[in-house]
């Protein structure tokens, strides 16, 4: 660690940020997105379950491919449901249709309201510039570019391995830690000489799996026990506790 308990950034070869909850507040826009499309499902065709709310979030979509997120939620209220085509409409008859819904309630909320990254994160960024530290995000969302560019961050973030990527190169999502290996040899990085970034129990997992060099947990909701549980090495509440201060913020 650095000074003031601070990583050594310079002694790592890349950082590997996931995007929604670590760079941008888009994890509380999935959340609505996904409690509006669960919860009309329930209320339509299960109406005897208990609703969908944020500890459902965080045990059983965050961080994960949308559709494993869809099939582990029907599980834990013993719902079945036919896969469906990726392909099809939005709907309620099948795991993709649901997706599909839920992808499209997301769309929706990110068009009228935009999102603006964290200032935290912002200055975590823009230190890793000044030392020249190489940085990608790793994101299951398929969503991850158009967040970025909503950001305004998609010229500071060109490297993303997404959802897409990860099925044009048949990685498994997370929890596995198959996109950020994937993500550190984009960049010359041996995942040992790598920092993984994460808010999602099942990103903490895939980053610790990837035995990444140091494995950061920013507690976004999901708890600091549950993120060390998971394989963080060290869990913050904001990036910007990460930067070093500089002479001039201690004077």
């Amino acid at each position: 660690m650095g000074a003031a308990g601070t990583p050594d950034w310079a002694s790592y070869a890349a950082v590997l940020f996931d995007l929604d909850g670590v760079l941008t507040p888009t994890a509380d826009v999935h959340q609505r997105a996904w409690s509006t499309m669960f919860n009309d499902f329930l209320a339509e065709h299960h109406s005897g379950q208990a609703p969908y709310g944020s500890a459902d979030y965080h045990a059983y979509v965050d961080g994960k491919p949308r559709l494993d997120g869809v099939r582990s939620f029907l599980a834990s209220r013993r719902i079945e449901l036919p896969d469906g085509d990726p392909a099809g409409p939005p709907g309620d008859d099948s795991v993709s249709a649901l997706g599909n819904r839920k992808n499209e309630l997301f769309n929706q909320l990110l068009h009228d309201e935009g999102i603006a990254p964290y200032p935290g994160s912002l200055r975590l960024l823009d230190h890793l510039d000044e030392l020249g530290v190489a940085v990608a995000v790793v994101s299951s969302s398929r969503n991850a570019r158009t967040v970025l560019e909503a950001a305004g961050l998609t010229d500071r973030l060109p490297n993303v391995v997404d959802g897409t990527t990860a099925i044009e190169r048949q990685l498994a999502g997370k929890p596995a830690p198959d996109m950020f290996v994937s993500a550190a040899f984009d960049l010359d990085a041996p995942p040992a000489r790598s920092v993984v970034v994460e808010d999602a129990v099942s990103g903490v997992e895939a980053g610790a799996a990837a035995e990444a060099g140091l494995v950061i947990g920013v507690d976004r909701g999901a708890g600091v026990d549950a993120l060390k549980a998971a394989g963080a090495d060290l869990v913050v509440a904001d990036l910007g506790e990460l930067v070093p201060a500089r002479p001039e913020d201690t004077s």
